[in-house]
């Protein structure tokens, strides 16, 4: 399909080529040979393979006579390789869809920190609901046309048409401005090669990746994945969750799928918290009080993950704190901290 694209713009090119060409060699033609000056060759050029019949600006000489004629029959023949190739270009609607990706493009250009998605399968569309209802700016990547019509009718939802193991692709996409990547691509191989990618293209960009094999999970993260998925693999232990212990799963199920229209966990990076509340306690912060959320892990600089933490913990930089709460709490803690 692309490369019929290609072959077709290929065309054009070619024909717009041959147009600047003929009217490049009239004007030369009617500068040596009828001693015109540029401005009276290019528009006896112009009036002459366009056929509007206005007089000549001189009268022309035998040469000059001869030289028209052959200027006439050979512009007629591009004129006529034009005007079919371009009847081709828009009648395949090659020329609307460049506009249209065009004008996508731009709005693609101007985003900064937002999230890449490559693969708009099963797990992409799934990764793109979770980000706009959190509304996250976002990327999808995707090279078929189909599924690319289903995201046109999706409002609010930008997109790059291409191959996303291309890095020109995903230059496309923003992976210098991004802050994030998510790769869903049903190759594991296909994935190794976008995360890769994306890695040299963007060192701190944060980076998580599909899987489909245990094999595959080592090689992701040493080609840079933070973080390595296996959804088949997280189904089925899901699956027995459910069977063993069905509220606890429900519970947290809730928490993590509706979001924003029932409680969500938010996390609180330190550096984000005014001068005063650094190197404080936790319970220093009084987040119960002031916004009704209740802190329920901890995030050490070390990496280190600490469930219910105590009150003294200090708020150390380069650490998280994460709470829960509804969403008009939430609210309060934005404007809080």
């Amino acid at each position: 399909m692309e490369f019929g694209a290609d072959k077709i713009r290929s065309k054009v090119y070619i024909a717009l080529l041959f147009l600047f060409g003929v009217i490049t060699l009239g004007t030369l033609g009617f500068i040596l040979i009828s001693d015109y000056s540029f401005i009276n060759a290019l528009y006896m050029t112009v009036i002459t393979i366009s056929t509007v019949g206005f007089k000549e600006v001189e009268p022309l000489d035998y040469e000059s006579k001869i030289f028209t004629i052959l200027l006439i029959l050979t512009s007629i023949v591009i004129y006529g390789y034009v005007i079919s190739v371009l009847t081709e270009y828009i009648s395949n609607n090659k020329l609307f869809e460049e506009l249209k990706f065009k004008k996508v493009q731009k709005k693609v250009d101007k985003l900064k920190d937002h999230t890449i998605v490559c693969g708009y399968g099963r797990n992409g569309k799934q990764a793109i609901t979770k980000l706009l209802s959190y509304k996250k700016s976002c990327v999808i990547v995707e090279s078929n046309i189909e599924l690319i019509d289903v995201i046109e009718h999706k409002k609010n939802v930008l997109y790059v048409k291409g191959d996303a193991t291309d890095d020109e692709t995903l230059l496309k996409a923003g992976i210098a401005k991004a802050s994030s990547l998510i790769t869903t691509l049903p190759s594991d191989a296909n994935n190794l090669y976008v995360v890769l990618s994306a890695r040299q293209l963007n060192a701190k960009c944060t980076i998580v990746s599909r899987a489909s094999n245990d094999s595959s999970y080592s090689k992701l993260k040493i080609a840079g994945a933070d973080n390595v998925i296996m959804p088949d693999k997280l189904g089925g232990a899901h699956m027995a969750s459910l069977v063993i212990t069905p509220d606890i799963i429900e519970f947290i199920d809730r928490l993590s799928i509706e979001g924003e229209s029932s409680s969500t966990i938010e996390e609180l990076v330190i550096e984000a918290l005014p001068e005063e509340y650094r190197n404080k306690s936790i319970f220093d912060l009084d987040l119960r009080r002031k916004t009704g959320c209740t802190v329920i892990g901890f995030k050490t600089p070390e990496k280190q993950f600490i469930v219910n933490p105590d009150a003294s913990m200090k708020l150390v930089p380069n650490s998280k704190l994460f709470v829960i709460g509804k969403p008009e709490q939430i609210d309060k803690l934005h404007k809080f901290f």
